[in-house]
């Protein structure tokens, strides 16, 4: 049985503006934010809590970056 990944999201609020964070799988968002680094600065505090990986989406809500922040089964070596 595969353990599912915990993971955090910054992504284009297209309806109101803005942006907004979301964990994985969950249409409601933790929080909004006019400005993308705004959002990304609390997703990644998030993320770190958590152990999860964040995914920062562009405004036309492809997945710009990853990064892992613990729970990696594949940690990156050396």
């Amino acid at each position: 049985m595969s353990k599912k990944k915990k993971t955090t999201h910054v992504v284009p609020n297209k309806e109101k503006g803005g942006w907004d964070v979301k964990k994985g799988g969950q249409k409601k968002p933790i929080s909004r934010h006019r400005k993308k680094s705004t959002a990304v600065d609390k997703a990644r505090k998030i993320s770190k809590k958590e152990k999860s990986e964040l995914v920062i989406h562009g405004k036309d809500g492809k997945i710009q970056r990853k990064d892992s922040h613990g729970g990696n089964p594949h940690p990156p070596e050396g």
